[in-house]
C-alpha cells in the first residue's frame, strides 16, 4: 500500500469540505418539482381540479413563452444561465475548511485555524505586553491577521510583533503557507 498516496487522500478529505449540501439542496428541489408535476398529472386524470395549473395550462404557457416581452424573456434566460453557472460552479470547486496541514516527518498533521489564532494570539500578547484579552487573530486561506488593543500609555512595538508572528509561522510551516499582519489599535483600553 502506498502511503503517501494515502495520506495524499487523508489530507484532501480533512482540508476540503464535501458539496453535500448544495447537491441535496438541488435533488430535494427537482424532486418536489417532479412529485407537483406529478400529482397535476395524475389530478388531471382523475378529473379534480388542479393545486396551481393543469399539465395543458403548462404547456400553453410554455408553448406562447414567444409572445412575452422581449426584455422579460432575455431577464429569464440571463437569470436561469446565472443559475446553471452558479450551480456548475458548486459542483466543480472545492470548498475549504479553516484547516492547514503542518509539516511533520511521521505522519500527517492537520490543525484547526482557531488553534493557529489561539497560538499566535498568546505569543504577541507576550512579546506586545498587553492582555491576551486584547487580542484578536483571524486567519484565512492565507493571511494571518493579528489586533492589537493597547492599554492607554504603553505603546506596542508593532515590528517586534510582527517578528515574534512570522517566528511562530516559521516553526509550524503550515501549508498553505500564512502571510502575517499585525495591527495596533490607535486608541487603547485603560488598564488595572
Amino acid at each position: 500500500m502506498n502511503l503517501s498516496a494515502t495520506y495524499g487522500r487523508i489530507i484532501r478529505r480533512e482540508l476540503h469540505s464535501p458539496r453535500s449540501a448544495a447537491a441535496i439542496a438541488v435533488a430535494v428541489t427537482i424532486m418536489l418539482l417532479c412529485g407537483w408535476l406529478g400529482t397535476e398529472i395524475v389530478l388531471h386524470l382523475i378529473n379534480e381540479p388542479a393545486l396551481l395549473a393543469t399539465p395543458a395550462d403548462l404547456a400553453e404557457g410554455v408553448a406562447s413563452a414567444s409572445t412575452a416581452p422581449a426584455p422579460l424573456l432575455a431577464g429569464l434566460s440571463v437569470g436561469c444561465g446565472l443559475v446553471g453557472l452558479l450551480l456548475v460552479v458548486l459542483a466543480g470547486a472545492p470548498g475549504r475548511r479553516a484547516r492547514h496541514q503542518i509539516d511533520s516527518e511521521r505522519t500527517v498533521t492537520v490543525v484547526d485555524d482557531e488553534v493557529i489564532a489561539s497560538a499566535l494570539a498568546g505569543r504577541s500578547a507576550r512579546v506586545g505586553g498587553i492582555d491576551p484579552d486584547n487580542t484578536r487573530v483571524s486567519i484565512s486561506r492565507r493571511l494571518a491577521t493579528v489586533h492589537l488593543v493597547p492599554t492607554s500609555g504603553r505603546p506596542v512595538h508593532q515590528g517586534a510583533v510582527l517578528d515574534a508572528v512570522r517566528g511562530q509561522l516559521d516553526g509550524l510551516n503550515p501549508r498553505p503557507p500564512l502571510q502575517s499582519r499585525v495591527v495596533v489599535a490607535l486608541g487603547g483600553k485603560v488598564g488595572a
